[in-house]
């Protein structure tokens, strides 16, 4: 009865649209799921986000669930993630694409997911990383190990999304460090994290994650930046 009264004085709206979603609607309305620009790259096309740090970082295979442009639905759910609290976004989006990596031969081998983590103050102040449940379902759908501690972040850095690929560069370089290695030898890890634009993040990521013996790395984003 609680529960009802909720949904009538506050009715679960879309984060896409803000309209009001009906019953068998969850987290975005039938109209803005069918609007949200998917890639597809995981089915037909395995070198896009590839390309992005070809020459800079040997990824086994990679993919993106959907294009994002500035001021379109993707932008819009993303915000809303990131500075709005609405963490039920990033569960929406990994079991998503959890469910269609499931499918495909290439993520089955999957040992361990890692998601890009947030340096520890702006972790305290947002009170959560935006891809951590991202990258729980996308586990749980591939039946993969999931470890938030072993990369962490090292110095503070700000939002990035439109920085030239050099200054982003400069930001990231030694700005994460793995607390060991053991664990992870021999590993295929699928690295996650909410958006990949110039690559210079994964680079940084990649730096210290290769540094494990004998690991395959992947990479699965939210979005890629048109």
């Amino acid at each position: 009865m609680i529960i009802n009264l909720l949904n009538i004085f506050f009715p679960a709206v879309c984060e896409a649209c803000s309209t009001v979603l009906s019953d068998n609607e969850t987290v975005v309305c039938t109209s803005c799921r069918h609007q949200l620009p998917v890639t597809n790259f995981h089915f037909n096309d395995s070198e896009t986000v590839k390309k992005i740090v070809y020459g800079r970082v040997q990824l086994e295979n990679a993919t993106a669930l959907l294009h994002f442009s500035k001021k379109g639905i993707v932008q819009q759910l993303l915000h809303n993630l990131k500075y709005r609290g609405h963490e039920q976004i990033s569960a929406f989006l990994g079991k998503w694409l959890g469910a269609e990596l499931s499918t495909i031969k290439a993520y089955k081998d999957v040992d361990v997911v890692i998601p890009v983590p947030l340096y520890k103050t702006k972790l305290r102040q947002r009170g959560y990383n935006q891809v951590s449940k991202f990258g729980k379902e996308v586990a749980n759908a591939l039946n993969a190990n999931y470890n938030d501690t072993v990369l962490v972040k090292t110095k503070s850095t700000k939002t990035q999304v439109f920085k030239g690929r050099l200054t982003r560069w400069n930001d990231d370089g030694a700005l994460f460090s793995i607390t060991e290695k053991q664990s992870l030898k021999g590993k295929h890890i699928l690295l996650v994290d909410d958006i990949i634009t110039t690559g210079a993040t994964v680079e940084s990521c990649a730096s210290v994650l290769l540094k494990i013996d004998n690991i395959k790395l992947s990479l699965v984003t939210m979005a890629i930046a048109d």
